[in-house]
């Protein structure tokens, strides 16, 4: 079963015990469809971006709690009735793309060889550190040392008078 979170905003009006009791009824339904609730979240009274327009008039806080939960995938069109609860505001469900779960995740060999994957391309002798030589007494190339050379202008001055 894939992991899923649900967010529930509800007016801000609303007692903790409604905002319970709504949880609570969702998670009873995704129970009944052999769904497991893994994790919920309050995050209290939120301060919304614009007005969310309802019949009892303009909200601009809500109420935002985070459910997350396993549940068959016919379970989200489950939930339009959601569209008719008067102490919501708005509602949203969100598929967990690369999760891991199931028998992949008890399978999995803890990480174990997570470092096979990288490739020994790049050593100390690539770049600028010379062949052969110890750390701490190489030199290091760089442009100023190549493109200088030993040109002294005043001289050069000179031989013109």
């Amino acid at each position: 079963m894939p992991l899923y979170d649900y967010m529930l905003l509800a007016k801000p009006l609303v007692t903790r015990e409604a905002m319970a009791e709504l949880v609570a009824r969702v998670a009873r339904r995704a129970y009944q469809r052999n769904g497991v609730v893994t994790d919920v979240k309050s995050f209290g009274k939120v301060q919304l971006g614009y007005g969310i327009k309802k019949l009892d008039g303009r909200h601009y806080q809500g109420q935002l709690m985070q459910m997350t939960m396993m549940v068959p995938p016919s379970f989200t069109k489950e939930l339009h009735y959601l569209n008719k609860e008067d102490r919501l505001l708005r509602w949203l469900v969100v598929k967990h793309r690369d999760a891991v779960y199931g028998l992949e995740f008890i399978n999995e060999d803890d990480g174990r060889n997570e470092m096979n994957g990288f490739s020994l391309a790049h050593t100390k002798h690539d770049y600028d550190i010379e062949i052969g030589s110890d750390d701490s007494e190489s030199e290091f190339l760089t442009s100023s040392d190549e493109d200088s050379n030993d040109y002294n202008y005043g001289l050069e001055e000179e031989e013109k008078k």
